[in-house]
């Protein structure tokens, strides 16, 4: 089984046992203060869990270079004793790792340093919101100068490789495009000239690492921007620096600025391999590496299988599991923890200079923080009951069952995964139904006992109190809303519409603009297409024409989504919150913001709008998707039978309830329990509410 992905395979002089490479990601604990250790614990994991090359998060050639306060400095000597450790540790571990040489150009930040940052053309970025400098002829031969010096030394800090990001709207990305490059010197003015940057870069990296060190440059696939690098120059880059003796070439896909998603949820999975196999054709031998939007080693053993590219890059997943090759391996791949792509703990935390971590894995850049190894694991197994089996409980129950104790996981549902249960019902979010297999695989195998359909309250107070303690993660309830015509027989929960028991008419009227409001109407006006979900992404986002579009998308409900305040889904993450709400746009979602609710009849809604207007939505169905409230009631019965108890998830706090914090609570309050040697007599661990 996947044997394509586990195939041994070269990338210049480095062999390598596999064909996955743990693509780079930007961790925001690359400049904290414990010499590299936190850093190198993360990488060391991913090593033993067999990831085939790991490339690091971006290392800045220079201060003006830096994506953030937080990145590493390849070329200061501040950084060295932490790069090294890296280097050492993942060697020590059996890996191989890469450094990527980064510089951000235009996409820099003004304020992380107090530094104007500096690009082709004095063109401001939409997303760091700073105009550049212009380099000057003698500033570009110093950057050039940056990447090779740090090369140099990242060879001699014990790294296998680099990797140069040319990709996603950095520097060398800025300097082949005629959007952000309008020089007319010898850096600029015709395709050839645009290529010259990357191209001196590599020669100058060469000439500083020698013939056999391995190079490998990240560049960009598609930029989908529109008047963006057209696809004969970016495949005759590709062509150049093959020409030039680069090792492996990395495929990335689209700009910060881009207006097209490309790695959220609502982007079908292996979407962009088309972009790497058209690389791969142009260069021939060299070995090309596709990434984005592939989750599972099936698919990436799918794709490498039928020879469109050489080896497949994924980074997020690693966050999810950094056992993911090693599992499969083993056999295991059912006990992968799938990557989701919320973003919501990794791009959404980059993207604002936070340390990031994974939703469905908190543990993840918190190594040391949140051990499981043999050393942490009890002496004297304890005994502990999770109420309630969504995110918060089941991250809960996995970890304390991982440090050696007796769990005994309680939901009063048929199943394991709470929210998630309901969410993977919607489109782009079928994904979360992997986490609830994973948990219901892992937790089996921990030996964790399930009492399914079993609520819990003041007649088992006996049974609470014989438990060592208790991790109340009992979730939510929908808010009930006082408005006139609530009770009428066609307004429905968002609950009954999610789980698919609500009967829903052609017209919809949503009230709540938040996140769950956003899900309902999405699933709701999604629509029926006579093609696949990756063709009707691409007809959808402008990049392949179809023919009888106008007949393509099929709905037969026009949906009204309505919202107090302003504005809409304001609490989903930075990344995909723009990416959801153009998907309702094509479905062709009405939005209203700012207005005031009068009442419901069965008409539909009446509300006065943003400009003081009475209007009614029509609607068949109502759907009210207003928020949810705590589900504390267990609290009452825990605090009579005086078991130590910790609230955690929705149970704690239900406003605009956020499954990062679910997870991340779960886990932190397992871990506060599990390593409290006498947790029975501790009084500090009652309604401790994390």
């Amino acid at each position: 089984m996947f044997e394509a992905a586990l195939r041994p395979g070269r990338i210049g002089s480095l062999q390598l046992p596999n064909r996955i490479v743990m693509g780079s990601m930007h961790l925001g604990i690359e400049a904290e203060s414990t010499d590299g250790a936190a850093l190198a614990a993360f990488y060391v994991e991913r090593a033993r869990g067999g990831a085939g090359l790991i490339v690091t998060g971006g290392s800045a050639v220079s201060r003006v270079g830096a994506g953030g306060r937080h990145y590493s400095f390849i070329n200061e000597d501040g950084d060295e004793p932490k790069l090294r450790r890296v280097a050492a540790a993942v060697h020590e571990a059996g890996g191989r790792i890469a450094l990527q040489l980064f510089h951000a150009g235009r996409y820099a930040f003004q304020e992380s340093f107090g530094l104007q940052p500096v690009a082709p053309s004095p063109i401001a970025s939409k997303f760091s919101r700073a105009e550049p400098r212009e380099l000057t002829d003698g500033e570009i031969w110093e950057t050039i100068g940056d990447f090779a010096r740090g090369a140099a030394r990242a060879k001699d800090f014990g790294f296998d490789a680099v990797e140069v990001m040319a990709s996603e709207g950095y520097l060398l990305n800025q300097f082949i495009s005629p959007l952000t490059n309008r020089r007319e010197d010898a850096w600029g003015g015709d395709a050839e000239r645009r290529m010259r940057f990357g191209i001196e870069v590599l020669r100058a990296i060469r000439r500083a690492v020698g013939p056999d060190f391995p190079v490998i440059f990240r560049i960009s696939g598609a930029d989908l921007m529109e008047g963006g690098t057209p696809q004969e120059e970016i495949l005759a880059y590709a062509r150049a620096l093959a020409g030039e003796g680069v090792d492996a070439l990395n495929i990335g896909i689209g700009w910060h600025e881009s207006s097209i998603p490309t790695v959220q949820a609502i982007v079908p999975t292996g979407i962009w391999v088309r972009y790497a196999a058209a690389v791969k054709d142009a260069v021939g031998a060299l070995p090309v590496i596709a990434s984005n939007r592939i989750n599972s080693l099936d698919m990436a053993d799918r794709v490498l299988a039928e020879g469109r590219v050489d080896f497949i890059s994924m980074a997020r997943p690693f966050l999810a599991d950094p056992l993911l090759v090693a599992k499969a391996i083993r056999g295991e791949a059912r006990l992968v923890n799938t990557c989701i792509a919320c973003n919501q703990a990794c791009i959404d935390r980059s993207l604002s200079d936070q340390a990031v971590s994974c939703m469905v894995n908190p543990r993840a850049a918190r190594e040391l923080e949140l051990r499981e190894d043999e050393a942490v694991r009890a002496r004297e197994p304890r005994r502990f009951a999770v109420v309630g089996a969504g995110p918060a409980g089941m991250e809960a129950a996995r970890v304390l069952a991982a440090l050696g104790h007796h769990v005994e996981l309680f939901d009063a549902h048929d199943g394991l995964g709470g929210q998630f249960r309901m969410a993977c019902r919607i489109p782009g979010k079928e994904d979360f139904a992997e986490t609830i297999r994973y948990f219901t695989n892992e937790l089996t195998r921990l030996g964790v006992t399930f009492h399914l359909r079993r609520s819990l309250g003041d007649g088992d107070a006996a049974l609470l109190r014989s438990f060592d303690g208790v991790v109340m993660a009992t979730g939510v309830h929908p808010r009930r809303i006082s408005l006139p015509g609530v009770d009428l027989p066609h307004v429905v929960s968002y609950v009954d519409v999610l789980q698919g028991s609500a009967t829903v008419g052609e017209r919809v009227a949503v009230i709540g603009g938040g996140g769950i409001g956003i899900d309902v109407a999405h699933l709701l006006s999604h629509g029926d297409a006579p093609i696949s979900e990756e063709a009707r992404f691409l007809y959808e986002q402008g990049i392949d024409h179809v023919d009888g579009a106008e007949t393509l998308l099929v709905t037969h409900r026009r949906v009204a989504v309505m919202r107090r305040g302003k504005p809409l889904g304001e609490h989903i993450g930075r990344s995909t919150r723009w990416a959801v709400l153009k998907a309702l746009r094509l479905q062709g979602v009405q939005t209203y913001t700012g207005i005031a609710y009068e009442r419901i009849v069965s008409e539909g809604v009446w509300i006065v709008d943003a400009q003081g207007e009475r209007k009614l939505i029509e609607a068949d169905t109502v759907v009210i998707a207003a928020g949810q409230e705590p589900n504390t009631a267990l609290r009452p019965t825990l605090d009579r039978v005086g078991v130590p108890y910790a609230v955690v998830g929705g149970a704690k706090e239900a406003t605009e309830l956020n499954a990062v914090r679910a997870f991340e609570e779960g886990a932190r309050a397992a871990h506060d329990f599990a390593t409290r040697s006498s947790v029975r007599f501790s009084t500090h661990l009652r309604s401790v509410t994390w």
